[in-house]
């Protein structure tokens, strides 16, 4: 992946840097094409999309445990709640001030945030 960033800032830095003219253009882009349509290159890049078809559910599965989990610990920490010996009218107690810590949180944003349409 370094590597590919790297050559494509080659890439990018001589195509905007090049004072030679057009013939140097020309001849990157001929090369590209040439790559592009290349059939090991092409197989490759049908290998990776089919893994990232594969393995979306994988990773949005992980990505919703772990949205679940940084709230809990998000929600318990601004409620101040403790899962330690809690009775339930306590820790319903502190679910509701997590819940109006939230809505505070929320509303300060659409306070505060940027007005009007954005650029």
């Amino acid at each position: 992946m370094k590597r590919l960033l790297i050559v494509t800032a080659g890439a990018v830095g001589f195509l905007l840097g090049s004072r030679a003219g057009r013939e140097p253009y020309e001849q990157f882009m001929r090369a590209i094409g040439q790559l592009k349509d290349d059939p090991r290159v092409q197989e490759k890049a049908h290998q990776g999309a089919q893994l990232v078809r594969e393995q979306a559910p994988v990773v949005a599965d992980k990505v919703a445990d772990a949205t679940r989990t940084a709230t809990s610990k998000v929600t318990a920490a601004v409620s101040g709640s403790s899962d330690s010996g809690s009775d339930d009218s306590s820790a319903h107690a502190s679910r509701e001030a997590g819940d109006d810590a939230i809505e505070e949180a929320v509303q300060f944003q659409k306070d505060h945030g940027p007005k009007g349409p954005l650029p």
